[in-house]
C-alpha cells in the first residue's frame, strides 16, 4: 500500500466511533463461530453486522450508514449487499499495512 492509503486509513480511524466499528467488525471477522443469533461469521465475512452494530452502539442508523461508508472508501472493510443484509468482511491487507507501518 502506497502512503496515500494509510493516510485515508488513518483519518477514517480517526473518528472514535469508526474506531469503535472497525474494531468490533475486526472481532466479529476472527471468530469462525456464531456471533449471536442475528450475526454470522463465516470465510465470506460478517452477516448481518450493520443490524447487529446499530444494537451494540447508541447511534441512529444513518450514522452507522456513514461510518461503514467510510470505513469501506478507506479500503479498511469490504461489504457486499445480498438480499436485505450486508455480508462484511475487514481487508486483512489493511490491517497488514497498519502492522507495517507501526513496526
Amino acid at each position: 500500500m502506497e502512503n496515500i492509503d494509510l493516510v485515508k486509513i488513518f483519518k477514517a480511524l480517526s473518528s472514535e466511533q469508526r474506531l469503535n466499528i472497525f474494531k468490533m467488525l475486526y472481532e466479529w471477522n476472527q471468530t469462525t463461530s456464531e456471533v449471536t443469533t442475528d450475526c454470522l461469521c463465516s470465510e465470506e465475512g460478517v452477516e448481518k453486522c450493520f443490524t447487529k452494530t446499530c444494537d451494540c452502539l447508541d447511534l441512529s442508523k444513518s450514522t452507522i450508514s456513514h461510518h461503514f461508508k467510510e470505513l469501506e472508501n478507506a479500503g479498511l472493510i469490504n461489504c457486499t449487499r445480498i438480499g436485505q443484509s450486508s455480508v462484511c468482511k475487514i481487508n486483512m491487507e489493511a490491517v497488514q499495512a497498519i502492522r507495517d507501518f507501526l513496526k
